[in-house]
């Protein structure tokens, strides 16, 4: 069965789906401390507004890493699900490149892994929402003691519980060989193991030695020029399919609504230099990838079934 945050569903019922993307993405310290700056209203009229645009390409399911430190609500995830009738598969874990608060920094990684497997066999928050899978980040401060622990804390969940692991990864800081280490040395199968971000690179020798490893890998901030310009995403994922990868990846855009990250206008800067497209939201990969995919010859029905159905559900339940 797969977890999702209205209810456990066959992997069948899975559908057509979205593997990275965000319903609600911000700070939640900040907008549970400084609410009066944060409209919580308008947050849930974007998200079922961004989820009704990916449903009208007949997606079914979203897997949404947001993890603690993005703002996780499950009840807002279930009313967004509600609304829309989407299906959404919410994740346990600790996004961040380095910091922790003191209550983890005086605890172990199997401490850790305690608290997220909870989340996956009892529920978050305080529902009976469980979580679907694990999510870790390491990002361009490398691998630092707080992110080894946070790996070794998910990898020891996923062991425990057969969850799948997410893994956020940045290319241009090598951390994806790494991740896997430790990973793997945890004893968590390869299988069990999407490097996410993988496609913020086109350097087809990193990426394939990723696949050697045995892991899934996430093509997936589509639309997100300040990473790397779909002008580079698009020939490298040409060239995996070709290179007969189709059943190890996912595609995707890494979209997140009430994402809070830029003051709205440094946002309206980066859209205007191009660092983001104009065109950026969660049927993005339907309107924009996936045409160029078919025109360069390496997509069709069988291909597409592959990536936004068959892998999604083997990796969250193999």
């Amino acid at each position: 069965m797969i977890q999702t945050v209205t209810g456990a569903i066959e992997p069948d019922a899975l559908g057509r789906t979205l593997i990275h993307e965000h319903v609600r993405f911000h700070d939640e310290t900040v907008a549970e401390q400084f609410p009066a700056f944060y409209d919580f209203d308008q947050e849930l009229a974007d998200a079922v507004e961004q989820v009704k645009k990916a449903q009208g390409h007949g997606a079914a399911t979203i897997v949404d890493p947001t993890a603690m430190y993005g703002g996780r609500s499950v009840r807002f995830m279930q009313t967004v699900a509600e609304r829309t009738g989407i299906q959404i598969v919410a994740c346990t874990g600790i996004y961040t490149y380095d910091h922790l608060p003191h209550y983890y920094g005086a605890r172990d990684a199997d401490a850790i892994a305690a608290m997220f497997a909870r989340d996956i066999d009892e529920g978050i928050q305080g529902t009976d929402a469980r979580a679907g899978f694990l999510k870790c980040a390491a990002d361009e401060p490398g691998m630092t003691e707080n992110v080894e622990k946070l790996h070794r804390a998910c990898a020891r969940a996923s062991v425990r519980t057969g969850a799948p692991i997410m893994a956020h990864s940045r290319p241009a800081s090598n951390t994806g060989p790494r991740q896997v280490e430790i990973l793997l040395e945890e004893g968590v199968a390869p299988e069990k193991i999407q490097i996410a971000h993988t496609g913020d690179t086109d350097d087809l020798d990193y990426i394939e030695r990723l696949l050697e490893m045995g892991v899934w890998i996430g093509l997936d901030r589509f639309g997100l020029a300040l990473y790397l310009p779909d002008a580079q995403r698009v020939p490298t994922t040409v060239e995996l399919l070709r290179r007969g990868y189709g059943d190890r990846l996912f595609i995707g855009s890494d979209y997140a609504t009430s994402l809070d990250w830029f003051p709205p206008e440094v946002e309206e800067q980066l859209y205007a230099a191009g660092a983001v497209d104009a065109d950026w939201s969660m049927a993005y990969p339907f309107e924009k990838v996936l045409p160029a995919l078919r025109e360069a010859g390496v997509w069709d029905d069988d291909v597409e079934r592959q990536v936004f159905e068959v892998n999604p559900r083997a990796w969250l339940t193999d």
